[in-house]
């Protein structure tokens, strides 16, 4: 299995979306292990925006590789095992991203507060058990459109 986990959390850290894709991370973990991973995020993020070069998209965290993208006012953060190629899920989170603005216009962080429902639909028709599946935007919105009513 490929990806562990997606998380969209704003600036301020607040979660907005969180799907775990394995069994074996307890309840409690989950939170802890997202709060550690957002903390680190956000806080390389502000580097970023301050202006210092040695910003990076990738970290490290336990057995995890953590690959995560800043779009406006949220982090796409995406948990994955040490044989996965970061570049890839770069592209991923890209298209995710992509998908999400052809469904609600301009994404932004009040669409997926008010429609997480069709967010996590979309996500689930892009990635199953783990795996990436389906990356084509027409056909992920055209499966998302027969759940809208």
């Amino acid at each position: 299995m490929a990806i562990k986990f997606i998380l969209l959390v704003n600036k301020q850290g607040q979660t907005r979306l969180a799907q775990y894709f394995t069994e074996s991370i307890p309840t409690s973990e989950k939170r802890q292990l997202e709060s550690e991973i957002v903390r680190k995020s956000l806080s390389r993020g502000s580097d970023y925006a301050k202006g210092m070069h040695a910003y990076c998209a990738f970290l490290r965290h336990n057995s995890y590789k953590i690959c995560y993208r800043r779009y406006a006012s949220l982090f796409f953060i995406v948990g994955v095992d040490d044989d996965e190629n970061e570049l890839s899920m770069m592209d991923f989170i890209h298209c995710f991203v992509e998908t999400l603005d052809w469904h609600f216009g301009n994404v932004c962080e009040l669409d997926i507060m008010f429609h997480l429902d069709s967010v996590y639909v979309i996500l689930d028709e892009m990635v199953c058990n783990g795996q990436i599946v389906e990356t084509n935007k027409r056909i992920v919105l055209g499966e998302a459109s027969k759940f809208e009513t």
